[in-house]
């Protein structure tokens, strides 16, 4: 089986064997397929300037000419040397399919086929095609994990000669990894605005990087808490207008109050105060969240945080059930629950 596990791509990348002539590069991660199509690229012996040796394509020439890709696998060089074919934005077309498979039957001596693809299913025949393959090497992309999100934080900020606090350092991180090339770029922007500084701190990235539909989202989460009807219609406005999904806003705050709930629990029973189970369990929670977080926590009790858990449920399934009234029905829910957070709040 011709194919590398997810963690066993960057050596491979860094050493390709010469043996494989088809390179399938996939994942939901487009922007790491990317990065690493262009780093084994250059691993070709070819002149990537060199419009001669060099063929680019991507699916729609594919469409217009469905026997283009095996013609320029065959072609000669014209001047003699290597060749490197280049296919972006890949499926399951089946000339691709097709090319991947004569590649492997029929290895050309000075030509590589390298092929960007999106997310490939088990079953894809393009991916079966390179996992089988003698001569086809399947390469998957999937998100950077932690470690990888440290590592490229490191490799930034240190090559822009920066170092960064823990705290700076763990909120970078919770808003990088969906894409590899989006990540390096908000590191670059980062690293452009602390240029000189010697060091990066959580200012720093709260002013420059984040995830703008996250920060949204929780600043929605924090209003409905706290009971800030205005704030919170202000922050669904922003969201909708954005073209950010209120739905995430209902999940956002279910995974609050499910949070709020397991804390509820340590307080009703007298294990532990409120000061302690937000300073232990708010962990993950940037600091200038935590006062509406320990507002919630004091204000409500287990029963209503589970009234309020099944209203969220509900607002959900009737979203889903109805999109084209979803905006609608989650704005209400979570009116909803703004008003009666802020009862509570005058209450207590």
């Amino acid at each position: 089986m011709a194919h590398r596990k997810a963690h066993e791509v960057e050596n491979f990348v860094r050493r390709p064997d010469p043996q494989y002539r088809a390179l399938l590069i996939y994942g939901p991660d487009r922007g790491l397929v990317s990065e690493r199509a262009s780093a084994l690229s250059k691993k070709v012996d070819v002149d990537l300037s060199d419009d001669f040796n060099v063929v680019r394509l991507d699916t729609s020439d594919i469409r217009e000419d469905p026997a283009r890709l095996l013609d320029e696998i065959n072609a000669i060089a014209l001047f003699g040397g290597d060749r490197l074919v280049w296919l972006r934005g890949a499926g399951n077309e089946k000339p691709v399919v097709d090319a991947v498979k004569a590649v492997s039957e029929d290895p050309p001596q000075n030509t590589v086929l390298i092929i960007e693809a999106g997310d490939l299913k088990k079953s894809s025949a393009l991916r079966k095609a390179a996992e089988t393959g003698s001569a086809a090497m399947a390469l998957p992309c999937y998100g950077d994990d932690n470690r990888s999100i440290h590592a490229l934080i490191d490799e930034e900020l240190q090559g822009a000669g920066l170092t960064i606090t823990p705290a700076a350092r763990r909120y970078l991180a919770d808003n990088l990894g969906g894409d590899r090339l989006a990540s390096r770029g908000e590191l670059r922007k980062l690293a452009l605005y602390c240029h000189g500084t010697g060091q990066v701190n959580e200012d720093d990235v709260l002013a420059i990087t984040g995830d703008a539909s996250a920060l949204s989202v929780d600043e929605a989460v924090d209003c409905v808490l706290t009971g800030d009807l205005p704030g919170l219609d202000h922050a669904l406005t922003r969201i909708i207008s954005s073209k950010i999904q209120v739905f995430l806003v209902l999940q956002a705050c279910l995974r609050q109050f499910q949070l709020i709930d397991l804390m509820r629990g340590y307080v009703e029973t007298g294990k532990k105060p409120v000061t302690q189970v937000v300073s232990e369990y708010g962990r993950r929670i940037h600091f200038r969240r935590k006062p509406a977080l320990d507002r919630a926590v004091r204000a409500w009790n287990g029963r209503a945080v589970r009234d309020v858990q099944a209203h969220l449920n509900n607002a959900i399934l009737e979203a889903r059930r109805q999109p084209a009234l979803g905006d609608s029905i989650s704005r209400q829910a979570l009116m909803a629950i703004a008003l009666r957070s802020a009862r509570l709040a005058t209450a207590n």
